[in-house]
């Protein structure tokens, strides 16, 4: 074990570095979070914050509708997007590399992640260059020059910095989009988020698979972002999962689970076949 790899042992198993490194990046953010938690109170109290005008028209514009939020799992298959493509429907992430091969456009694109955003700029601008369909975390405006039609969102994920070590895992849930979205550890909740913002009352996951394997396919198309946490993700996700359940329990709004496979059994599991016939 060469020196690199000792330290990276001990941030990973000695409270006392785990530690240091919370401090470390609760006084790297600070200053950021501070302004972030300024300007959500800022909104909550009134302000018109023209940087997200866009996002605040979209409020009960579905209200009492039912969408499905197709997430890049594994057990998505071309057939499930054509099942869908009269629904409306919220894509994410890689989804783009697949429009040569399908009719299905989802009615709304969002992405949240800097790193999947740099491996899919490309991809995205081809097809939303001009499009107003597309929300897009306004963390992403510091690194990218995103076109003036993206709906920007008022992403909070840096307040996991201050609750405690990484292993306490916990997520916050936001019904108004335009004062703040919480990261729950995905953009799937990010979606569920502006998705009850939108007046949604029925949500339908497709896709989503919650589970990961290292060295194995993890995604219905690779974004070419390889993220090394990945095998521990299916934990901090159904932490987040949870608190959305909680929250839409709470407020009479349904959150099905159509995924084919996977191992989210947080929410309710329903054949997409079964779903589609109670609308026919």
């Amino acid at each position: 074990m060469n020196i690199k790899e000792k330290l990276v042992y001990l941030s990973d198993t000695n409270s006392l570095f785990k530690k240091i490194k919370l401090y470390y990046w609760r006084c790297k953010n600070y200053p950021d979070q501070h302004n972030v938690e300024k300007m959500i109170r800022r909104r909550k109290n009134g302000f018109d914050d023209k940087k997200f005008a866009a996002i605040r028209k979209m409020e009960n514009i579905h209200k009492g509708d039912r969408c499905f939020i197709v997430a890049t799992g594994p057990s998505l298959t071309m057939s499930d997007l054509e099942l869908i493509k009269d629904e409306i429907t919220f894509g994410m992430n890689s989804i783009t590399k697949i429009f040569n091969k399908t009719d299905w456009r989802p009615t709304y694109y969002g992405i949240q992640d800097r790193q999947v955003y740099e491996k899919m700029e490309k991809s995205i601008l081809e097809y939303y260059r001009t499009a107003d369909n597309i929300f897009v975390a306004d963390q992403l405006g510091r690194y990218f020059h995103l076109p003036a039609n993206f709906i920007q969102f008022p992403y909070n994920g840096n307040y996991h910095i201050y609750r405690g070590t990484y292993e306490d895992y916990s997520a916050e849930f936001s019904p108004n989009a335009y004062e703040v979205v919480y990261d729950g550890y995905s953009i799937t909740y990010s979606l569920i988020e502006i998705a009850i913002y939108m007046g949604f009352k029925e949500i339908y996951l497709l896709g989503a698979d919650c589970n990961y394997s290292n060295g194995e396919k993890n995604h219905f198309v690779e974004s070419g972002f390889v993220d090394k946490n990945a095998a521990s993700n299916p934990i901090r996700m159904r932490v987040g999962y949870q608190v959305a359940k909680e929250y839409t329990d709470a407020h009479g709004i349904k959150i099905v689970n159509c995924t084919r496979g996977g191992m989210l059994e947080t929410f309710k599991r329903m054949k997409l076949e079964d779903v589609l016939k109670e609308r026919d």
